[in-house]
């Protein structure tokens, strides 16, 4: 049993990270019949792909002259459908720990455990963590009255809702929220933003119409009902709110990675290029985490990689059966688990 009493989730194979690599990695698993569970920090599947780069075009998947990030993860969640992968976002895997009977149990940030034949990491770069407003004792107030990239706006319909940031998700999320909420206020540090010029231009019309708050300062304090910011000429000005909602960005942290004895080279886990396997038995490392002679942070060689370490488990999760190699093309079987 976990922590808090729930008994821990038992799956075959538990996948960190649900960026590009990670979903692929759930399909191969899928075509060899081997079900998993994914779990990610970010509140939605696309990782580094969609939360640095999601608009921006992608020319170098194959057959596929140009996607985004957006467009690609959403293309992946679509082709692992059939397998129907279970995700658990908003959670952090913090402890990993080999038991007796060979398997791994892994505990999360949000105290979710579970119980896996195998493991893989395809955390890129680590977990990508929104920044945080640096306010002291502001965290008490996460999920009640602060949000960090919500995936939703609706649940702030009628209330009075502050934005924080200056970049193309703060000003869209600003912008969207002006036809949910009863009252919009943005705050950014300057009268400048690191943003799309016509995503500037409409906030700009949606200030001059007085459907949009706009505040020059940065936050100072905050009790979960108001929210003070102190202005270039340190000043202070307080704003009442229902919500305030952060999109600061977002920065990769390796986290309790870096504490699973996997001899970490510059914050790289090495592998084996036949079965991408660590130096643990049944734990696996694909995409950017990875490491070995002649590694290119490639999501194309990702995907590879993800091929061979799905097969990899094979081994563990069917002990002593021969698993045939078979085609999409041909296979009925491979035509029954897919829906086609």
């Amino acid at each position: 049993m976990n922590p808090e009493g729930r008994a821990p989730v038992e799956t075959d194979a538990l996948i960190i990270g649900a960026g590009p690599v990670g979903l692929f990695q759930a399909f191969q698993l899928g075509l060899l019949e081997i079900s998993c569970h994914i779990v990610d920090a970010l509140p939605a599947a696309g990782g580094q792909c969609v939360a640095l780069y999601g608009g921006k075009p992608i020319y170098d998947i194959p057959g596929t002259p140009v996607t985004s990030g957006s467009e690609l993860a959403q293309s992946l969640l679509k082709q692992v459908e059939p397998f129907k992968p279970q995700f658990h976002f908003g959670e952090q895997v913090a402890t990993l720990e080999r038991q007796a009977d060979e398997r791994l149990l892994l505990t999360t940030s949000a105290g979710t455990a579970f119980l896996a034949r195998t493991v893989f990491i395809a955390a890129g770069v680590g977990a990508f963590v929104p920044k945080r407003i640096a306010v002291e004792g502001i965290a008490q107030f996460e999920g009640r009255s602060l949000f960090y990239h919500p995936d939703s706006l609706d649940r702030f319909a009628g209330q009075a809702v502050v934005v924080n940031g200056g970049d193309d998700v703060a000003l869209a999320t600003a912008v969207a929220l002006t036809d949910i909420a009863e009252q919009v206020t943005l705050v950014h540090r300057r009268d400048g933003f690191q943003a799309d010029e016509a995503l500037v231009a409409s906030m700009r019309a949606l200030v001059a119409e007085g459907k949009l708050a706009f505040k020059v300062g940065q936050p100072s304090a905050f009790d979960g009902r108001q929210l003070q910011i102190t202005t270039p000429d340190a000043t202070t000005a307080d704003l009442p709110l229902d919500a305030l909602i952060a999109c600061l960005g977002i920065s990769p942290r390796l986290g309790p990675i870096a504490d699973w004895g996997l001899e970490l080279e510059r914050k790289q886990v090495p592998v084996d290029t036949e079965k991408y396997e660590t130096r643990e038995r049944g734990v696996f490392a694909v995409g950017d985490i990875n490491t070995y002679p002649g590694k290119k942070k490639l999501i194309v060689c990702g995907f590879h990689e993800a091929t061979l370490a799905a097969w990899g488990a094979t081994a563990i999760v069917f002990p002593g059966k021969a698993i045939p190699l078979q085609y999409t093309t041909t296979s009925t079987r491979l035509h029954e688990l897919l829906g086609v």
